[in-house]
């Protein structure tokens, strides 16, 4: 079976590359730039503009995926709405070419999204009202609706706040940033007044797997069981890596003016996942526990 995931470069796209290969699949990894992955024979990268249209079909047709998993984002808040043009021709734009694409060699297609098209109120189930609170939101929200019209039999995929191991090249996840400064013995300082479901990146790759085993359509939120805070979290790597508590402060939202708006109760409902997938993502705990000890494995 031929799969196609754009960002590949990315964190979310290195770890769904990666464990798809892993599983026997032959992976076509779609990004900008040189390649970030490892090597595997059923690995096939391509450097590709997501966002010039020939380009895509160019690509798409010379591999006939049988699915295409659109992970690639212009996903920074802040960047998005200073950017807005920019922002719509990546979030809404190249999700279109994609999903054109997609219907003309019928190839089935999932589409990544994010807890960000809700707005307060969370945990959000994948029927609550959208209403996000900012321009990356509004543009994530529009390619959702786009998809839902026009691919027949589409997946739309929500995930939260996505940590894991670091893989070689990749940005850290926000554990590796807490690891790293609390080994520094550094002060620092993090929100507890904002509720997250987070994510490990690898219980949405078992999901991934299950959607495309399945060949399931429709909406599925792939995050996590908790609902806790950024601090919270913090406290837990401590935990995890015996490192020093004290050194993490907590602070509220106020402490860090952002230029866009940011849910303070967001996370995402899993039931549905749970109940048509058989989805049982780890805990928080264990979550972490895994990842540094990947991290471990990766770095000897």
């Amino acid at each position: 079976m031929k799969i196609v995931v754009t960002g590949a470069n990315g964190f979310t796209g290195q770890h769904t590359v990666q464990y798809l290969a892993s599983k026997g699949f032959e992976v076509f990894a779609l990004s900008r730039g040189k390649a970030r992955l490892a090597h595997h024979p059923s690995i096939h990268y391509h450097a590709c503009e997501l966002t010039n249209v020939s380009s895509v079909d160019e690509l798409i047709n010379q591999i006939k995926p049988d699915w295409i998993i659109h992970i690639a984002a212009m996903s920074k808040p802040d960047e998005c709405n200073n950017e807005r043009e920019n922002c719509l021709l990546h979030n809404v734009q190249a999700t279109i070419y994609l999903g054109e694409a997609a219907n003309r060699h019928q190839s089935k297609f999932i589409y990544f999204s994010t807890d960000f098209i809700f707005g307060e109120n969370g945990p959000h189930g994948e029927d609550d009202i959208t209403g996000p609170l900012n321009f990356y939101g509004e543009s994530k929200l529009q390619a959702e609706n786009w998809v839902k019209q026009y691919v027949p039999k589409a997946v739309i995929v929500r995930p939260v706040f996505i940590y894991g191991p670091e893989l070689p090249g990749s940005r850290p996840s926000f554990i590796q940033w807490v690891q790293k400064q609390l080994i520094q013995e550094k002060s620092i300082k993090v929100v507890n007044d904002q509720k997250r479901t987070p994510t490990y990146v690898f219980d949405i790759c078992q999901g991934i797997e299950t959607i495309i085993l399945g060949n399931h359509e429709g909406i599925f939120h792939l995050a996590g069981l908790e609902i806790i805070t950024p601090y919270q979290m913090a406290v837990e790597v401590a935990n995890c890596l015996s490192l020093n508590i004290n050194l993490i402060e907590a602070v509220d939202s106020t402490t860090f003016p952002e230029p866009v708006k940011r849910a303070k109760q967001s996370g995402l409902k899993i039931d549905r996942a749970q109940a048509i997938l058989n989805y049982k993502p780890h805990s928080f705990a264990e979550g972490v526990r895994k990842s540094f000890l990947a991290d471990q494995l990766l770095n000897n």
